[in-house]
């Protein structure tokens, strides 16, 4: 449930002509206070720099640009949230940007403050090669405890966050539209994985349609909060090169992956390393760049983070998992059948729960057939 503060700041997020760096003079004549400022008269509104006739009118009729009660009513049956900008839960670098949002829409229970964002984006029609890699660097990075960020949109974008969730990691979806909103429809199901896993985020009120304004405020979002951005695949018109440059200009680091020179997909990247962009072949030269320490490095916090993991796995097994995983305990090695009785359940649920354990990366099997804890 959204407090004063909250609300006040929802409602300034959605009325027409204001914008981030007006809301944030505003806010500054108020000492910070929302709520004093949406109280506050035209007098005041009108002394602050940027501020005319127009967004004072506009202050002060409010309610007639902005259902509040409709619009929490809403967020409220789909479970959606409202973080502000300096209050806990934003993310830290966005806050440090220029023109940081006055808040954020989120459906998903990550803490955004506390992720290490690095942003994987490109064009919306990939080649195989493209794809692939996009997959297969989002799944390491997020094997190495990154939060992989991206748009949502077809391509690169889904299959970027395909990759984070295919190992258990952290993602967060950035929406060009309303957070009710599913753009492209055909992700649908990645909509609802996300939600669940990870976060949407969005800057625009319930109901607003994607559009040619939407997408460049989104691409700043999505190099706004993360320390890096990578691009795999763009053409030199495309999105994800604003995405790149805005990240440049923030001063965060920016790699491209390089493709054949006669592939219209890859001139983009082609033209970021030309003016400056880490020209990267895999996973392990972006860790490197950012971790430092060579590849140790980025051996040991690989390790941290699969350690911590695994702990989190096992402190949640339960039933017959609980039972067959403890069956398994001072590094016994052990067949199927011998677990079966150990734990005290039939072989056929103990194979079952072996496969489970096995996808949870907690129990491998031997090259003998027999099984043992990670």
């Amino acid at each position: 449930m959204l407090g004063n503060h909250e609300k006040a700041m929802l409602v300034l997020n959605a009325l027409p002509h204001l914008g981030p760096v007006t809301v944030g003079r505003l806010l500054e004549r108020f000492g910070g206070d929302p709520v004093a400022l949406m109280q506050g008269t035209e007098k005041e509104w009108m002394d602050v720099e940027g501020v005319g006739n127009k967004i004072a009118g506009t202050l002060g009729d409010w309610r007639e640009h902005f259902d509040l009660q409709g619009e929490l009513a809403k967020m409220g049956n789909l479970g959606v949230g409202f973080v502000a900008r300096g209050r806990d839960g934003f993310p830290t670098l966005l806050e440090k940007t220029g023109d940081a949002p006055i808040g954020l829409y989120k459906l998903g229970s990550l803490d955004l403050d506390k992720i290490r964002g690095i942003a994987i984006v490109g064009t919306r029609r990939p080649t195989l090669y493209g794809q692939r890699i996009a997959k297969k660097v989002a799944s390491k990075l997020a094997r190495a405890g990154f939060c992989i960020v991206s748009g949502m949109a077809r391509g690169v974008d889904t299959a970027a966050h395909e990759g984070a969730l295919e190992v258990g990691g952290q993602t967060v979806g950035v929406l060009g539209c309303g957070i009710d909103v599913v753009y492209p429809p055909e992700n649908q199901g990645l909509y609802r994985r996300i939600a669940s896993e990870g976060a949407l985020l969005s800057e625009f009120p319930l109901g607003r349609r994607a559009d040619r304004q939407t997408f460049p405020m989104r691409n700043r979002l999505v190099a706004g909060m993360c320390e890096a951005v990578v691009v795999v695949e763009s053409a030199m018109k495309g999105g994800s090169l604003i995405t790149a440059r805005q990240a440049g200009e923030q001063g965060r680091s920016v790699f491209a992956f390089p493709g054949r020179v006669d592939q219209e997909t890859s001139a983009g990247c082609h033209a970021l390393i030309r003016d400056g962009a880490v020209l990267v072949t895999c996973a392990e030269d972006i860790l490197d760049d950012l971790l430092g320490g060579g590849r140790q490095g980025v051996l040991d916090l690989q390790i941290e983070v699969e350690g911590k993991r695994q702990e989190a796995g096992i402190a949640e097994l339960a039933g017959d998992e609980k039972k067959v995983y403890g069956a398994l305990e001072d590094g016994a090695t052990l067949g199927l059948e011998e677990i079966a009785n150990t734990a005290g359940v039939e072989a056929r649920v103990a194979a079952v729960t072996l496969m489970s354990l096995e996808l949870k990366r907690l129990v491998a099997k031997r090259l003998d057939g027999k099984f043992e804890r990670r």
